[in-house]
């Protein structure tokens, strides 16, 4: 019993160290990418190079919270949040036809499966850490 115990701890820990780095050079790459990120936010929101850069902050806050123990409850909850704040963001890729630039263009179901398959799992990730 106790080898499991141990093995789920182990694999625990291992997926939280994952999901830190995962959401931290997220976080980065808004950085060093953003041309990449601002045509995925919606028309109707103002000051897209703004959201990009808080985005990008907030992934990486919450990347480094959720390490610490006494904040990794509110950090996995702020990371579920961020996620279903995102939404908007996936529906409008699929929207403007699964296209982020001229260049980069995906089928049409690519943007499906990362809002309805992807995301929850991203979402059901950060929740499994809130304790």
């Amino acid at each position: 019993m106790e080898t499991s115990s141990t093995a789920t701890s182990i694999l625990k820990k291992g997926s939280l160290l994952l999901l830190a780095g995962f959401y931290f050079f997220a976080g980065v790459n808004h950085f060093l990418n953003p041309d990449f990120y601002l045509p995925l936010i919606p028309d109707y929101l103002v000051f897209k190079s703004e959201i990009n850069v808080i985005s990008g902050v907030i992934e990486m806050v919450l990347a480094v919270s959720v390490l610490v123990p006494t904040l990794r409850k509110w950090a996995a909850y702020a990371i579920v949040a961020m996620l279903i704040a995102f939404i908007p963001s996936h529906v409008h890729f699929i929207v403007i036809g699964s296209c982020v630039t001229d260049g980069l263009c995906v089928p049409e179901w690519v943007g499906w499966a990362r809002l309805l398959v992807v995301h929850p799992i991203l979402i059901g990730w950060a929740w499994w850490h809130r304790y």
